[in-house]
């Protein structure tokens, strides 16, 4: 075996031997799933007065879950086509955990919509008797679109993976040998597989803006102060990139610990996708700022009431947190060269995890708080259910990334293994062929 095999035989280590440690916080993550399936029960049995939501305010958390979750989801495919498109070699060890991410936020997202019907029953009627006019009928069509699409995505590169856990002998070998494919690594295989990753990846990048932008009509096509805004759909997508690089982030640094791997996930994958942290950082003030001074700029009575309960009223609080976790924090440290290092990255990504979660309820809540019709003013304040039901949902996350490392490498060792056999003469060319001709005097 040689050296880089032997290397190699590390990201199998999840597969074959787990630590304790995650033993445990996979029965923490069941337990919290179970509470909250519990509650979510007897939610449905007494409906939704156990929770916060009053008749004015009838989205609240697991409405801003369903936003955050599916804005997550940009990490994967999103992410990983565009570093498989524009071939940044260093994009290898990543890829897959970005894939992976999407895959499971996707089908936690698309549950609180559900979750957040009295009926849930009800939902059927969008399929029965879904009209072609409703943003809603257009936001089902685009998730499970993109669940498809970025289901396969995962699948179609992992197959040389798990014809060598087949060929190791891992068990359930019947479950390796069913998803292999018969893989025997062909050079005709090889380049079927390659033809249908190039394809994967082109069709997943529109897909994945899409839905986002079609999640943010569901606001924009209503005439709801703050709401009614031509600027969303590409705001919402800005605001999903940001949130995935930052989660997948700490998901990295999470597996980089428990397992060991820090010869695949170096600093400079931190840095990297700090700096385009540091970018979507400034792309998101950008968008924001230019949404609230066209609200102020405007002076719409109904408008500057919505923007002065943010600004200045109950939600001041979580409003100027907001600006803090997704500006001053990521820009201050990720800025600077010397604070750019693993230990700035994950502090910057966390606050955007807080900070894009605000964002998501700084903009539902207050608006459907201040309706149009001349009633009391209310105060969205959410309760313990919803809370677990919040936690349920991380868990789920959690739980479903360490089921997946349980089954699968969680770094595509065919790509690493790939990228070694890159020559310096095959890079060089590659490199050659985007300088300038030489032109002679």
């Amino acid at each position: 075996m040689s050296e880089s095999i032997q290397e190699d035989a590390l990201l199998f280590r999840p597969i074959e031997q787990s630590p304790k440690s995650l033993n445990l916080c996979m029965a923490i993550c069941l337990a919290v799933i179970g509470l909250a399936l519990g509650f979510y029960l007897w939610q449905s049995y007494v409906g939704l007065g156990v929770t916060g939501m009053t008749q004015s305010v009838t989205w609240g958390f697991y409405i801003v879950n369903f936003v955050f979750f599916i804005g997550i989801s940009h990490a994967g495919t999103l992410i990983s086509a565009i570093l498989r498109l524009s071939k940044a070699e260093w994009r290898r060890p990543i890829t897959r955990m970005a894939e992976v991410i999407t895959a499971i936020v996707l089908a936690i997202g698309a549950v609180h919509p559900m979750i957040d019907l009295g009926r849930p029953d009800r939902m059927l009627n969008i399929f029965f008797h879904g009209r072609l006019q409703s943003p809603l009928l257009w936001d089902v069509t685009s998730i499970t679109t993109y669940f498809t699409a970025s289901t396969i995505y995962l699948y179609v590169p992992m197959i040389p993976d798990i014809a060598m856990l087949r060929d190791r002998g891992t068990r359930p070998r019947w479950l390796y040998e069913i998803l292999a494919w018969g893989w025997q690594g062909t050079e005709k295989q090889q380049k079927v597989l390659d033809r249908a990753i190039g394809i994967l990846m082109v069709m997943v990048i529109p897909i994945a803006i899409s839905v986002h932008t079609v999640i943010s009509y569901i606001f924009s096509m209503t005439l709801q102060p703050m709401w009614h805004s031509t600027i969303f759909g590409p705001y919402f997508v800005v605001g999903a990139i940001f949130s995935g690089i930052a989660a997948l982030l700490l998901v990295m640094l999470g597996f980089r610990k428990i397992f060991g791997l820090e010869a695949y996930l170096k600093e400079i994958h931190f840095t990297y996708l700090g700096r385009l942290l540091l970018i979507m950082s400034l792309l998101w003030f950008y968008f924001t700022f230019s949404e609230y001074l066209t609200a102020y700029f405007g002076n719409e009575p109904h408008e500057m009431q919505i923007f002065l309960y943010k600004v200045t009223g109950p939600y001041a609080h979580l409003f100027w947190t907001m600006v803090i976790c997704n500006f001053l924090i990521p820009v201050s440290i990720l800025s600077f060269k010397k604070t750019r290092k693993i230990p700035g990255v994950i502090v910057a990504s966390t606050a955007v995890i807080i900070g894009m979660w605000l964002e998501r309820l700084i903009i539902i809540a207050p608006s459907l708080a201040n309706p149009r019709i001349p009633v009391p003013v209310s105060y969205y304040v959410p309760t313990f259910t919803e809370w677990l039901l919040f936690a349920g949902g991380v868990s789920v996350f959690i739980l479903g990334f360490i089921i997946f490392s349980k089954f699968f490498p969680i770094i595509s060792i065919w790509e690493i293994r790939e990228g070694r056999h890159f020559s310096v003469k095959e890079v060089s060319e590659r490199v050659e062929s985007y300088l300038p001709d030489k032109v002679s005097a």
